[in-house]
């Protein structure tokens, strides 16, 4: 498991037991600073990250020919600031980065031994960028303008990678759209709101490029709750996301092939401000990074119920923010 971090010390490397699900540190990756997100090259060979600067923005890529020991290879700057998110496009040859200041989409052109090469495309947005990603079909990007209550679609040209605007869905003013996720079956997908506890259904037709808005629902009352991130698990039956302040998991039910949501719970993460959370490779845990109180808690899931139990540890790691599998 890779770990990013505000700390002085950005990056984090862990071994994950396969039965007991424990979480152990193994070492700390120098010169890789504020680590807020990150993502692994099609053939795991490379580890990307964000480095959340301001006002000049980079993304640095690590080769992992010794995935316990990653050693940064090149870095490139984003033409932004305060990169906070990152994703390969499932062709394997562009990274993608949302730039939350300056607002801007970047792309940046892989090379073939996984280092970062020029900058092929900058998209400007209208608030604040926070994440960019690829659709299940390959065929679009989108991007999520939380100041803008906005998502845009765009389609990556492969050979030169430019982007050019499709579609967007405009929210309800003051939802803060943080971050997204497609339902397996690629038809929906749900976009988490930052600024109010909320979670929105849209529709996504793959063959034209266009969003729908569906049903909102709440994750958690609503106050000073401010949610962070969302995960779907495999099978498409639950719905995961983080609120910030009331410090818990929220969990919703899929419905109808994914067009619907329901409220099943929400549980007690065992931290302070979960920011990222993910589950495990076999999806019996669920991993939740406590930005404030600077731990992992591991929490068990009920794969019928869907319902995180009571966390069992809690793993220092200093302003954690983000952890992904290898």
């Amino acid at each position: 498991m890779y770990l990013g971090s505000f700390a002085a010390c950005g990056l984090w490397v862990g071994r994950v037991h396969p039965g007991t699900g424990e979480l152990t540190v193994t070492g700390a990756v120098p010169d890789v600073a504020q680590a807020s997100f990150l993502a692994c090259a099609l053939d795991r060979r490379t580890l990307y990250t964000t480095n959340e600067l301001s006002p000049d923005g980079t993304v640095t890529a690590l080769d992992l020919a010794d995935p316990a020991r990653p050693v940064p290879r090149n870095r490139q700057p984003t033409g932004g600031a305060a990169p906070t998110h990152l994703s390969v496009h499932t062709s394997g040859r562009f990274l993608l980065t949302a730039n939350y200041g300056d607002p801007s989409v970047a792309v940046h052109r892989l090379e073939p031994d996984g280092a970062i090469g020029e900058c092929t495309d900058r998209a400007g947005l209208d608030g604040h960028a926070h994440q960019v990603l690829t659709d299940p079909s390959g065929r679009w990007v989108l991007a999520v303008d939380l100041g803008a209550d906005t998502v845009h679609v765009y389609r990556l040209n492969p050979a030169d990678g430019t982007l050019t605007a499709r579609d967007r869905l405009r929210l309800q003013p003051g939802f803060g759209p943080r971050h997204l996720a497609f339902h397996p079956y690629g038809r929906f997908l749900y976009i988490l709101g930052e600024l109010r506890p909320e979670i929105a259904v849209a529709g996504w037709d793959a063959a034209t490029g266009r969003l729908d808005a569906g049903p909102v629902l709440a994750t958690a009352a609503a106050g000073d709750t401010f949610p962070a991130e969302l995960t779907v698990c495999r099978d498409g039956r639950f719905v995961y996301a983080t609120n910030r302040g009331e410090n818990t998991v929220a969990v919703l039910g899929t419905r109808d092939d994914g067009a619907g949501l329901v409220p099943v719970g929400a549980a007690p993460t065992g931290g302070d401000w979960p920011r990222h959370l993910a589950l495990g490779p076999d999806e019996r845990w669920l991993y939740v990074c406590n930005q404030r109180s600077g731990t992992v808690t591991q929490l068990p899931r009920d794969p019928t119920t869907g319902l995180p139990g009571a966390p069992v540890r809690a793993v220092p790691v200093p302003d954690v923010a983000v952890l992904l599998f290898h």
